[in-house]
Formats: C-alpha cells, sequence, structure tokens
C-alpha cells in the first residue's frame, strides 16, 4: 500500500505545480505587463479561472497530510527546518486569494482596488518564489539535522538552509516556470488580439526558465552541491531534461496552430519529466542535511496505518479530483454565459 500512497504524492506533487502553478503565473503575467496588457489580463483571469482555482490548493494540502501521517519524520525535519518560508508561503497564499476577491466582487469601486490589484499582483510572485526557496532548501545540503541544531545558532538553523544563493536561483526558476504555465493555457483562452500578447509572454517566459535552470545547474555543480552534482551525472536526470527541451518544439507548433489541448498536454509533460529528473537522482533519499540525505521511508509508520491511508486515498480521489475538475469546468461556462 505504500506505492499507493507516494503515487498520491507523487500525484499531488505534479497537479499542484501545474495548476496552482498557472495561477500563480497569471498574477506574474500582470505584474510585468503594460497598463493596457494588464486589464485585459485582468478581465482573461476572471473569466477563466475565477476564485474557483482557489481550489488548487488542496493538492498542497494533500501533499502536507501524506507526510505528515505516512513520513512523520521526514516531515518533522522539513517542517522544522523550513517553517519560515512555508508560513510566507501560506501568507503568500491567503493574501492572494484575499485580493482576488476584492478587487473582483467589491461591492464598492473606489481606490482601494488599486491595492487590491498591486497585492495580488506581488503576492503571485512571492509565493511561487517561497515554494522554490523551500525547494531549494529541500536538496541543497544546508538543513540542520534536529540532532545537531543546539549546536547552530538561530540563522543556520532556520534560516541559511533556504535563504542562499542556490535556493534563491530555484525560487526564482519555479516563478518563471509558472508565468509560462499561465501563458501556455491563457493563449487558447483568448481572441487573436490578446493570443499575440501571451505568445510574447510565453516566449520571454521560456527563455528565462531555460536560462535560471542552466544558471541554476551551474551554479549547484560549481558549489559541489551534492544533489546538483549527482543529477548531472545521472542518465535519467538528464534524459528526462533533455526530453522536456525537445518538448518545446512541438508546444509551440502546436501553439501557432491553436492546439490548446495539446499544447497544454505537452506543457503538462514538461512538468512532468522537470520533477522526474529532480526526483529520480535520489530516491528515496530526497532531503539534504549538512550530515547528507534522509531518506523518506526513514521511521515508516506500523503498516496498518500505511493501509488505512491508502485506501482513504483510493475513496477521495475517486470522489475529489472528478468533482474538482467538474467544478473547474461549471464555473468556467458561467463565466462564458456572462460575456
Amino acid at each position: 500500500m505504500i506505492y499507493v500512497v507516494l503515487a498520491f504524492l507523487a500525484l499531488s506533487l505534479l497537479l499542484y505545480v501545474l495548476l496552482a502553478g498557472a495561477d500563480f503565473g497569471a498574477g506574474i503575467i500582470e505584474l510585468f505587463s503594460s497598463k493596457e496588457n494588464q486589464a485585459i489580463n485582468k478581465k482573461t483571469v476572471y473569466q477563466v479561472m475565477g476564485p474557483v482555482w482557489e481550489a488548487n490548493h488542496i493538492w498542497i494540502i494533500i501533499l502536507i497530510v501524506i507526510l505528515w501521517i505516512a513520513f512523520p519524520n521526514y516531515y518533522n525535519i522539513l517542517v522544522l527546518a523550513l517553517h519560515i518560508p512555508l508560513t510566507l508561503v501560506l501568507l503568500g497564499i491567503t493574501l492572494r486569494g484575499v485580493a482576488f476577491v476584492f478587487r473582483y466582487y467589491d461591492a464598492y469601486k473606489d481606490n482601494s482596488q488599486i491595492l487590491y490589484d498591486w497585492m495580488f499582483k506581488i503576492s503571485s510572485l512571492i509565493t511561487p518564489i517561497f515554494l522554490g526557496l523551500t525547494m531549494g532548501g529541500v536538496v541543497g545540503g544546508d538543513i540542520i539535522n534536529p540532532s545537531e541544531m543546539e549546536n547552530h545558532n538561530f540563522l543556520e538553523v532556520y534560516v541559511f538552509s533556504w535563504f542562499n544563493v542556490f535556493s534563491i536561483l530555484t525560487g526564482c526558476f519555479y516563478a518563471a516556470l509558472c508565468a509560462f504555465l499561465a501563458s501556455v493555457f491563457l493563449i487558447g483562452e483568448v481572441d487573436n488580439t490578446s493570443k499575440f500578447m501571451y505568445m510574447r509572454k510565453a516566449s520571454i517566459a521560456t527563455i528565462v526558465v531555460v536560462s535560471l535552470g542552466f544558471i541554476t545547474l551551474l551554479y549547484g555543480y560549481f558549489s559541489n552541491i551534492a544533489f546538483v552534482v549527482d543529477f548531472i551525472g545521472n542518465i535519467w536526470s538528464i534524459s528526462a531534461i533533455i526530453i522536456s527541451g525537445i518538448l518545446l518544439f512541438p508546444l509551440w507548433k502546436s501553439i501557432k496552430s491553436g492546439r490548446r489541448i495539446i499544447s497544454r498536454a505537452l506543457a503538462g509533460l514538461q512538468i512532468f519529466f522537470i520533477l522526474f529528473a529532480a526526483t529520480i537522482t535520489h530516491f528515496p533519499n530526497v532531503l539534504f542535511t549538512t550530515t547528507g540525505s534522509i531518506s523518506i521511508y526513514d521511521q515508516p509508520v506500523p503498516e496498518s496505518v500505511m493501509d488505512v491511508l491508502g485506501v482513504s486515498l483510493i475513496i477521495g480521489g475517486v470522489l475529489i479530483i472528478p468533482g474538482l475538475f467538474h467544478l473547474l469546468k461549471s464555473f468556467k461556462l458561467i463565466k462564458l454565459l456572462e460575456r
């Protein structure tokens, strides 16, 4: 049953990176757009995504619950060392959701809308950056093992594990990836006039993603970060990254020909291969500390607990996943009728 639990863990991570990433990316696009294009993006996001897209945060909740129940030792180290960026992620998600609601549904339209617009755009950028900082902290190798925390000061234990050059580069990389996903998603939802704007944003985001990815790996390699060194030396990881890069060509061809389903599927495949490359190198050792890597299987829960969790996830998946996608589709149809 542990493999069922791991499958749901991987699925939750993939769906959150994809769907919440596209959601964050819409705000990032708006932040780095002209005033005219900001108005277009604001209208498009309301009609296509709407507040119902905040439901995509269910995937990170499922991911956290799985780690908490099935892999408590891994979870404890993670939330102890990285509780500052994780708290800031939660704050960013909350502020973004509040700003989204008030900038569209506020009973009075006044100067406060400017505040809500900026709150939405800034939190859309900051939140994925802190998510990336967390990811960088997990694999960067600067986390202090709990057994040695008493020998280190506050900054070494709770700040430097995630606030470093490698993690910052990882955070910027994920933010750029979010902008790329949002651009690809929104291209198929607008008219030809706005389509070129999103295509331009997608092309810029692609260049930034590739550049930041290369810089991050280069920095990690020359800084002798174990995860990156092994990543570059692993044939499976490199192959997955190469495939992800090759997929850019059919992706752009499908975008230009207006095949939005294919283009979204290809973008999703790219994210899958990136995540696959990041996990296959060291799995199940996916948490790196100053004294070495820690396996997700370390100190597992009793088999009976794992069995109950696996069955619960299967039942919940059958009920939640179709319902959530039906909710997204229904909300979109309502907005189309409002046009």
